[in-house]
């Protein structure tokens, strides 16, 4: 089942159990749904907007002073992807890179970024690269 789709599963679920807070988290993440172009959005495009939301939130709480967890991150965090473990990425970089076809190891990031996709942070990606 895509992730767009589950989010209106879930929505209509909170709904029937008066879960309040999930069900205005969902409602806020339609809504960004519906400033997208297409009605039907891919995983990838959902998890971009996810990840977008996510980022924004933690920076308001950031500003405001107030504890970097809170529900509304929680129920957003758990329609992302599993993200890979660094021994997971290191494993894979070992195995699948040549980095003798680069002229240095940085512009490995697009290969190994188009592998893991969303399951990878970008950021860990190219501290993973750093040490290498």
């Amino acid at each position: 089942m895509r992730i767009q789709e589950q989010i209106k599963q879930d929505l209509k679920q909170a709904m029937k159990e008066k879960d309040d807070e999930k069900k205005n988290t969902l409602r806020i993440v339609m809504g960004e749904f519906g400033r997208a172009e297409a009605k039907e959005l891919s995983d990838d495009e959902v998890v971009k907007i996810i990840k977008k939301m996510i980022k924004s939130e933690q920076e308001s709480l950031e500003q405001s002073g107030k504890p970097a967890d809170s529900r509304y991150i929680e129920i957003l965090e758990s329609y992302l992807p599993q993200l890979a473990s660094d021994d997971e990425i290191r494993q894979w970089i070992t195995d699948n890179i040549d980095f003798a076809n680069y002229k240095n190891k940085m512009q490995a990031m697009r290969d190994i970024m188009a592998h893991f996709g969303a399951a990878s942070d970008g950021n860990r990606v190219k501290q993973i690269l750093q040490n290498i």
